[in-house]
């Protein structure tokens, strides 16, 4: 049986970081997110052609991807940590020189107990109500502030998909504010959608993410994946028949139905459904009926 091909393009992606980069000012430093494995596309193949691109640091969810990037990427670049700080991890922060962001006074007592002198990154909470401090709690740290080597202060803008949102101008207020506390420490609040809000977001450091991998809402982003599905029969299906479990589609004229070899079990989302396609060449082709375990079926 034919299988499905799965393309990453990593020239693509590497030139999406450029192009992201070239819409903040020389003063301002582009980061690269690279959690959850690079967005599931590889972290070992992809984090290296980041680097190779300019970027010079890096994000990651968890200490473990921190110590799986710093054996890729080797001693040089900087990697942050977003979950925070935990004393279970002190061991892997220290030895894999991985920096992590403190979401919270009890994780800054911690740090300072466990790590004293260690850099660490400070996450405030704009908005968002997911990590990060609020200005009650940072008031409470004032003066344990001066025992840490704050090396990036941050917030994360929630509806930066949407230019027009109330919220984006909200938040960009609320971080100024809360991170004036620490007038010298660089600051970053915009991951992709910020760094096309303009230069007001951008502070020291944007950290993109998802539109490094040609994700919305970069619309500029040149696509990175490309995954050929291998035709396994053709039928022709008359008006009245029915496409798939449930019946949930039928045919309104004579059609013919390619069915195809992938499915959720692939990691095709099973809620998927018309209007949505696939492409043979440039032609789009409607899918049609539910998403199998292994299969799908489109209009060709």
């Amino acid at each position: 049986m034919p299988n499905a091909k799965l393309t990453i393009d990593l020239d693509a992606i590497a030139d999406n970081w450029r192009a992201l980069d070239a819409k903040t000012g020389p003063q301002v430093e582009t980061a690269a997110v690279v959690k959850a494995n690079a967005y599931g596309l590889g972290v070992k193949s992809v984090a290296p052609a980041l680097l190779d691109a300019g970027a010079k640091t890096f994000f990651v969810a968890t200490p473990d991807e921190g110590v799986e990037l710093r054996q890729i990427l080797g001693p040089d670049p900087r990697i942050f940590v977003f979950s925070g700080y935990f004393s279970a991890d002190g061991e892997a922060y220290e030895e894999f020189g991985l920096t992590p962001f403190l979401n919270s006074a009890e994780q800054v007592m911690h740090h300072i107990a466990d790590r004293p002198g260690a850099e660490c990154g400070l996450q405030l909470d704009s908005g968002m109500n997911r990590l990060g401090m609020e200005a009650a709690e940072v008031s409470t740290l004032m003066f344990h502030l001066p025992a840490l080597r704050v090396k990036l202060v941050m917030s994360h803008l929630a509806c930066a998909d949407d230019a027009g949102h109330v919220m984006n101008n909200a938040q960009l207020v609320a971080f100024s504010t809360l991170s004036a506390v620490f007038p010298l420490t660089p600051k970053s609040l915009s991951a992709t959608g910020g760094c096309l809000l303009g230069p007001m977001y951008h502070f020291n450091m944007t950290r993109p993410g998802i539109g490094l991998y040609g994700g919305a809402p970069f619309t500029e982003a040149k696509p990175v994946v490309k995954l050929e599905l291998p035709v396994l029969q053709t039928r022709t299906v008359l008006p009245g028949e029915a496409v798939g479990y449930g019946a949930t589609w039928v045919a309104k004229r004579p059609s013919t139905i390619a069915t195809l070899g992938a499915g959720y079990a692939d990691g095709i989302l099973r809620h998927i459904k018309a209007p949505a396609s696939v492409f043979a060449g440039d032609a789009p082709c409607p899918l049609v009926g539910r998403v199998s375990m292994d299969l799908i079926a489109a209009d060709v």
